[in-house]
């Protein structure tokens, strides 16, 4: 299964850079390959100053070796040997009226003194940060994710719909980071899905990305605004980076396993600002996303 997945991930990687370097029309993407001191390695790819994005990162890693103490803490188990590879990406628009989006795929393994699996499990989802809302762009987003959970099973969407919802949340702000979409962790096999169906499940998600996101850019690329609606994004932008370095899993998991940090960070946004107690306008387009935020909806 792991190298399944992997051959999945790398073809996946493959099918959103070129989309999304077509879609750019400028910018190309760069790409590193770097290993893993501890065990395996990645292939990170970069696109920085495009005509849409002005920064965006489309990375796979395999790693694998000895889980470290604080990731041995975390699952509760003693010495243990692991194999976690997965595909993750976050693109930054040029143009605040185009969305942030964030996606990953990832499967994990763990092993006992013999070698063999003690735990296994997939996980993953997408969502969507938008600057500015625009009601039927979230209406679109979810109803493609809704469609691809669908194929599997009707109870997926709701489920994976509300634990996004809770986990893409700024507790200490008090706020979503975005609209949500989907999010679900340690999808194991049991009586229920087998391996194989986790695996079908997993991948209908990762092949609905470009069919979620690209009409929403296309709708708001060529958008016109001005220095205020920059500025907003800017400070939205710094929310984004508050979740990603206090609470996001995956980065303190790469972290903890020694991964590489220009891959890891390669979330974070060129361009952000901290306003001392920023507060939009009364009945502006911004504090109507603060509300959405604030209070998450049901868009399907």
């Amino acid at each position: 299964m792991k190298q399944r997945f992997y051959d999945y991930i790398c073809d996946l990687q493959d099918r959103i850079t070129t989309a999304l370097e077509a879609e750019d029309g400028k910018a190309a993407f760069r790409e590193d390959l770097w290993e893993r001191p501890g065990g395996g390695g990645g292939r990170t790819r970069v696109l920085e100053s495009g005509a849409v994005f002005e920064k965006g990162g489309v990375n796979v890693s395999a790693v694998h070796g000895a889980l470290p103490e604080s990731m041995r803490n975390y699952f509760g188990v003693n010495q243990a040997d692991f194999y976690a590879c997965g595909i993750s990406l976050v693109i930054h628009p040029v143009n605040p009226m185009v969305p942030t989006v964030h996606a990953n795929w990832r499967y994990f393994e763990m092993y006992d003194a013999a070698g063999n699996i003690a735990q296994q499990w997939f996980g993953g989802g997408q969502d969507l940060t938008p600057y500015y809302l625009f009601e039927e762009d979230a209406e679109h987003f979810h109803q493609i994710c809704k469609a691809a959970c669908d194929r599997h099973g009707s109870e997926l969407y709701p489920k994976f719909k509300a634990e996004c919802d809770s986990y893409f949340h700024n507790a200490h702000r008090g706020e979503a980071r975005g609209i949500g979409g989907l999010f679900f962790d340690r999808l194991r096999p049991d009586d229920s899905r087998s391996e194989t169906d986790w695996y079908e499940f997993v991948t209908e998600i990762g092949d609905s990305f470009l069919e979620a996101y690209l009409p929403i850019v296309q709708r708001r690329k060529d958008m016109a605004y001005g220095e205020s609606e920059r500025t907003w994004q800017e400070i939205r932008r710094g929310r984004y980076v508050e979740f990603n370095l206090v609470h996001d899993k995956g980065t303190l998991f790469g972290l903890k396993t020694q991964g590489r940090i220009e891959s890891i960070l390669m979330s974070l946004p060129p361009k952000v600002q901290w306003a001392y107690d920023h507060q939009p306008a009364a009945g502006s387009p911004e504090e109507k996303l603060l509300e959405v935020l604030k209070n998450p909806r049901g868009w399907v």
